[in-house]
């Protein structure tokens, strides 16, 4: 039995999980709420919130799963990619529990986690997880990815952005549209009443598996600036509709990709991950894919999507099996690689 504690800091949520033998038995997350009269996350705020809230959510961690620090085999936390001070935060706190324990340390790529959340099995359910190899289409914030999975520890990018990021096109999107930070959600709340159909924006022509949006970006702002020159109100009166259009096309530039890496590659194992992977309409086009090309579609619980620790939990368990561990001398980075 291999019980395994882990740590997520790599933004501005801090989270605690335990999970055992691959099942989770607690996912704790605070989230900070203090960025939002900023419009994105301060990393400096955040260093700080995750200092006051470490403690308090490895104590519910611990409760909830039942379980006292003696009995936990190895201690996770998130290495990279993230703001410095927050990882940094994570990395000494994890380290030190090791150290005081004498118990294994392993170090997780955050992007790697995403990932890897799509094999979280819950305790009730049997037989939900992909089997390998899978594509896994993994969106968020600072990332947008397709990801070929060949097991839990050999994974090969084989398409991804080459400038902005899916997530951070929703949020650029909403803040053109005046709406308060974090807008993603947002634009995902108002495009459930809106016809996606309504408004046209372009769709970048790259070759290959990889993505770029930031000629979305500008399209769009142009689109929205030449409008209200026409009509002041023309974003409060068509909100629905333009959340609708801009979600619709971002999520058609990630699934065609897809769909052509599945076709390229021959797998129909297929999941999404990370942040946007929340996102309704991306859920929704996901499945509705799925059916038309034959795939079996993976999506992880709401709760494992966003930053969170279970993930870390996951896929410290993998690593704790193949003995991937590391000494105290293990620092954490800001960069992906």
């Amino acid at each position: 039995m291999v019980t395994i504690f882990a740590i997520e800091s790599s933004c501005d949520e801090t989270a605690a999980s335990v999970c055992r033998d691959g099942i989770i038995l607690s996912n704790v997350i605070s989230s900070q709420k203090i960025h939002e009269k900023y419009g994105g996350v301060v990393p400096e705020l955040a260093s700080r919130a995750h200092l006051q809230s470490i403690v308090p959510v490895t104590d519910q961690a611990l409760k909830i799963a039942g379980v006292s620090l003696s009995d936990i085999d190895a201690f996770a936390f998130t290495q990279s990619p993230g703001l410095i001070g927050a990882l940094l935060v994570g990395a000494e706190f994890t380290k030190s529990m090791s150290l005081a324990l004498n118990k294994p340390l392993i170090a997780v790529h955050h992007m790697q986690a995403h990932v890897l959340a799509n094999l979280i099995r819950p305790i009730y359910e049997k037989n939900k997880i992909p089997s390998f190899p899978f594509l896994c289409l993994t969106v968020s914030g600072g990332h947008t990815q397709i990801v070929l999975c060949e097991s839990p520890l050999s994974m090969k990018i084989i398409g991804q952005t080459l400038d902005d990021a899916a997530g951070e096109a929703f949020d650029k999107s909403a803040k053109i549209l005046g709406l308060p930070y974090p807008g993603g959600p947002l634009i995902d709340k108002y495009a459930k009443e809106g016809n996606g159909n309504k408004y046209k924006f372009p769709e970048p022509k790259i070759d290959g598996l990889d993505f770029s949006f930031s000629g979305l970006k500008t399209a769009f702002l142009y689109f929205i600036r030449d409008e209200k020159i026409k009509n002041e109100n023309f974003v409060e009166e068509n909100l629905p509709d333009i959340c609708a259009s801009i979600q619709s096309r971002i999520v058609s530039v990630l699934l065609n990709k897809l769909k052509k890496a599945s076709r390229e590659t021959g797998i129909t194992e297929v999941c999404i991950a990370g942040g946007v992977s929340a996102n309704s309409g991306l859920r929704s086009s996901f499945e509705a894919l799925g059916k038309e090309e034959g795939w079996n579609t993976y999506i992880p619980s709401f709760e494992y999507c966003t930053d969170n620790a279970a993930m870390i939990a996951i896929t410290a368990y993998y690593k704790y099996l193949d003995s991937r561990f590391e000494d105290l001398s293990v620092v954490p980075s800001a960069r992906t690689a």
